[in-house]
């Protein structure tokens, strides 16, 4: 524990000595903007580490209002950026800056979305806390850096109106609330050998995580059934059925895995509180992307609010399928009906199988990151780089997902088809956040 403190305190240092390099030579405003952009989202990936309720689902949904908050902020001081309000399902305009009046854009979203931040992380623990405080002081004194007091001082109320807005709209999604770490007190499982039943004894996890989380408000696509899938392969115990099948491709990869393999299967698994989540990880994907290209301000802003937004789409379509069809986890059916002794290399999280999640969310990620940046674009991630797992390449965005979604039938995971199906899931939601106008 004290080990991992000390390295969130580093990082934390570490993002704000950033922030100070930044202040010693004053950037264009544009510049700025797009440094508070960057720097915030950066924290808050350290931020769903470290607090415990936020679960893959949970974390989504703060990278979206993080990026609609940022987004926002920036479109009331542009004339080339289209709000999203009457796009986004419940959204109303937010506050507009007021006629003749000077604001600096800079000021304005860094004050945006360190409200926003504070507020969605209200519940993080002291270092957590700690941290919000340090950089709203250290990167709030860089966005003001030879900005008159006055314009200062309206530029952050004008923020924190926006950041308010949003907050407000996000208070009504059904998702604001997490009890119990998203474990209902109260839930009964369905019968029957085809349907999810505890992996492990955590008293906690006899119960599914966030059952309920697919009737969330959606963002871009019109509702949690709108990309929905076909069922699963009927479940079957007899050897030449197509479930069965499945089920020994898992049993059979696992306990044949290549070094390869069981690197990939490592590297994807992104697990609640040892990572920043499989939705943070593609949120650090696109970072290191845009720092790359060195991309301005507009498309900074609309390529986060467009993969954050598809990203909590993605969990609330995947959930809102997991449900629906409530099937068993391959750990479950290969040690009652093929091997009582397999075990995975991955632990199997607590909520039905089908579709993978891991596939859904990449499958949607690539969908609008390869709009944005091109269907061909090769990059290297290195997420998980502090955490000892080297940096890892591919020739696409499509790639990484692909290699995503078969991460987790290699942990043992996932059956074939929940992948397959989940990645055709993904670019049916992608395409609802690509749809967005954000350009006037």
């Amino acid at each position: 524990m004290r080990l991992l403190r000390t390295v969130w305190i580093v990082v934390v240092v570490a993002l704000c000595g950033t922030t100070l390099a930044f202040a010693q030579q004053p950037a264009s405003e544009p510049a700025r903007s797009r440094d508070a952009l960057i720097i915030w989202h950066r924290l808050v990936l350290e931020l769903v580490r470290h607090t415990a309720t936020y679960s893959p689902p949970v974390a989504s949904r703060a990278f979206a209002y993080l990026g609609v908050t940022a987004f926002e902020a920036v479109a009331t001081g542009s004339d080339g950026l289209y709000s999203l309000a009457g796009q986004l399902n419940g959204l109303t305009l937010v506050p507009a800056r007021g006629p003749g009046l000077t604001y600096d854009s800079a000021v304005v979203v860094q004050a945006a979305m360190a409200h926003a931040a504070a507020r969605l992380f209200a519940n993080t623990g002291p270092t957590g806390q700690r941290a919000l405080k340090v950089m709203a002081k250290r990167a709030g004194a860089d966005a003001a850096l030879g900005v008159p007091e006055a314009v200062v001082r309206r530029s952050e109320d004008h923020g924190r109106a926006v950041a308010e807005h949003i907050l407000a709209w996000a208070a009504t999604d059904g998702g604001a609330v997490i009890e119990n770490m998203g474990f209902p007190l109260d839930y009964k499982l369905t019968e029957g050998p085809a349907h999810w039943v505890p992996t492990n004894l955590i008293r906690q996890q006899q119960v599914p995580l966030l059952p309920g989380w697919g009737r969330t408000r959606t963002f871009a696509m019109p509702d949690g059934a709108a990309c929905g899938l076909p069922p699963p392969p009927a479940y079957s115990e007899a050897p030449d059925s197509q479930f069965y099948r499945e089920a020994l491709e898992v049993r059979d990869t696992v306990n044949n895995l290549t070094d390869e393999q069981r690197a990939i299967a490592r590297f994807w698994s992104d697990d609640p509180m040892l990572s920043p989540t499989p939705p943070g990880h593609w949120i650090s994907i696109a970072i290191d992307a845009l720092e790359k290209e060195n991309a301005d301000l507009p498309t900074s802003a609309e390529t986060l609010v467009r993969l954050g937004v598809t990203l909590a789409d993605a969990f609330i379509g995947c959930w809102h399928s997991k449900f629906e069809y409530d099937l068993v986890r391959p750990l479950t059916y290969i040690r009652r009906v093929i091997d009582p002794k397999w075990e995975a290399i991955l632990n199997t999280p607590p909520f039905p199988e089908y579709p993978s999640g891991h596939s859904t969310q990449s499958g949607a990620a690539a969908t609008v990151l390869s709009e944005v940046f091109g269907p061909a674009y090769a990059f290297d991630d290195g997420t998980h780089e502090d955490d000892g797992l080297p940096v890892r390449s591919y020739p696409s965005f499509w790639a990484a997902a692909e290699e995503a979604g078969i991460s987790r039938l290699y942990g043992g995971i996932h059956f074939r088809s929940a992948i397959e199906r989940g990645l055709d899931q993904g670019r049916c939601i992608g395409a609802y956040a690509n749809a967005l106008r954000t350009r006037n």
